[in-house]
């Protein structure tokens, strides 16, 4: 009997540059961080994602978008869980070298569960 692969249910709140890079890899991947990006960022929870789609990737009339994906919990266990201000403000700290390897985990295809423009305000599925 073989151990079935354990994984973590994370998030990532995008704007549409980055959402186009990641169209554009099939779902599959996220793109190289910039050089002013030295950490990326996924979250643990929904609405922590929410909150930053909404509230930072909206700001000037932009759009943002909250992805979801499954990610090797092995993996994973290398980096600790950051609290970055509240309770909920839970992430992970991924430093930019890492990110190619960190793709390399991720299971099946990131998905957009959500998307909220400054006009409107509300989630669209």
């Amino acid at each position: 009997m073989t151990d079935a692969l354990e994984t973590i249910t994370l998030y990532r709140p995008v704007g549409e540059p980055e959402l186009q890079l990641i169209a554009a890899s099939g779902y599959r991947e996220f793109p190289p961080r910039l050089r002013e990006q030295p950490i990326f960022y996924p979250v643990l929870n929904e609405e922590y994602a929410v909150q930053i789609a909404r509230d930072w990737n909206t700001r000037d009339g932009g759009v943002g978008y909250v992805l979801k994906f499954e990610v090797d919990a092995r993996y994973l266990d290398q980096y600790p869980v950051q609290i970055a201000g509240a309770r909920i403000h839970k992430e992970y700290w991924i430093p930019a070298d890492d990110l190619s390897e960190f793709n390399r985990h991720i299971l099946g295809l990131i998905e957009v569960i959500a998307e909220y423009r400054s006009s409107a305000g509300l989630a669209q599925p």
